[in-house]
């Protein structure tokens, strides 16, 4: 799957940029992301980052609240509860939320939530607000009015002027229409038009010292996020290696008195390259914005992190194995 990622699309003029940062040391750095230079400071804040590239900027908070959850496949999702506990994630500091035209209601949640913001919240409050969404269009002829009438249904469904940003998604390279879409989407932006972190749950103490090759013996993978992160493990070295890899991790997470996800979460967000971590989010079904924020005051030290590199090491290249982002819907 190819992965274009569109800051402010509809109405402002911006250019092309990168979502993603670096590690924390050095303060400020630079990633290539095709073929330009980005680049990426940490505010004076530890949860926020801004990436930029040019005269154009992104400001997001680096814990991103992932709403592929709300899709339904994780249980019935209530409007309202949904709506309340995205206003309760944003009033702990956890403002950029991360969604895609096609996880259900997941844009319209948005756009509720959003004007709920408007209405209830001070101007200052807003600004720290990110709506980042994804086009993941069907393989038909790209036309400048197709595009065009695409992104602006995720606008309206998200009730926003302009769209902070866009990730443009496409299935198959063989289908060139992928050219005419980038065409497209480029000329509305110039008219003013990431794998989940803590692998659905799979890096967590429930699945510690479990032996899922035995029947009822370990936790179910009942979700569409345990299911896929299970074939990855696989992919990567099998469900062994990975009980090492979190027996390393609850070790690191009882020195420093966090959990399992903290650490991961922790160790992905001090890579190069890095701007913000997605934590999927299962709105009015449950919640862990204590656990999130968590994150920000962890500090994993060298011995942290050699012990964490030690086990990865073991396993294999994903991106060797699997190829790109969606690849592995392909197979």
């Amino acid at each position: 799957m190819a992965t274009l990622h569109l800051h402010n699309l509809l109405p402002n003029p911006t250019s092309f940029k990168s979502p993603f940062s670096t590690r924390p040391r050095p303060r400020s750095n630079s990633v290539r992301c095709g073929g330009e230079a980005t680049q990426v400071s940490s505010s004076s804040e530890t949860n926020r980052v801004t990436v930029r590239n040019g005269n154009d900027s992104l400001d997001i908070c680096r814990v991103l609240n992932g709403m592929w959850q709300t899709s339904g496949a994780w249980g019935r999702i209530d409007r309202d509860d949904a709506v309340e506990a995205m206003l309760r994630y944003a009033d702990a500091g956890l403002s950029t939320f991360d969604m895609a035209d096609h996880y259900g209601p997941a844009e319209d949640l948005y756009g509720i939530f959003i004007n709920r913001v408007h209405k209830e919240r001070p101007p200052e409050f807003l600004e720290k607000v990110r709506g980042l969404t994804k086009w993941v269009p069907p393989p038909v002829k790209m036309t400048s009015s197709f595009v065009r009438d695409s992104i602006n249904v995720s606008r309206k469904r998200m009730d926003v002027a302009s769209l902070d940003m866009l990730q443009f998604h496409w299935w198959d390279y063989a289908n060139s229409g992928y050219l005419d879409a980038l065409k497209h989407l480029t000329d509305l932006k110039d008219e003013a038009i990431r794998y989940g972190t803590v692998m659905g749950g799979l890096l967590s103490e429930k699945f510690l010292d479990t032996n899922l090759s035995i029947p009822f013996a370990g936790p179910p993978l009942n979700t569409p996020s345990l299911q896929k992160y299970k074939r990855m493990v696989d992919a990567w070295g099998g469900w062994s290696l990975f009980q090492t890899l979190l027996q390393t991790l609850k070790r690191i997470a009882s020195k420093h008195g966090v959990t399992i996800p903290n650490v991961a979460v922790k160790y992905i967000l001090d890579q190069r390259g890095v701007a913000g971590s997605k934590i999927g989010v299962r709105l009015g079904l449950s919640e862990h914005i204590q656990d999130s924020i968590a994150v920000f005051s962890l500090a994993l030290d060298e011995d942290d992190i050699s012990s964490i590199e030690e086990v990865t090491k073991k396993g294999k290249n994903l991106l060797q194995v699997i190829g790109n982002c969606g690849d592995e819907y392909r197979r």
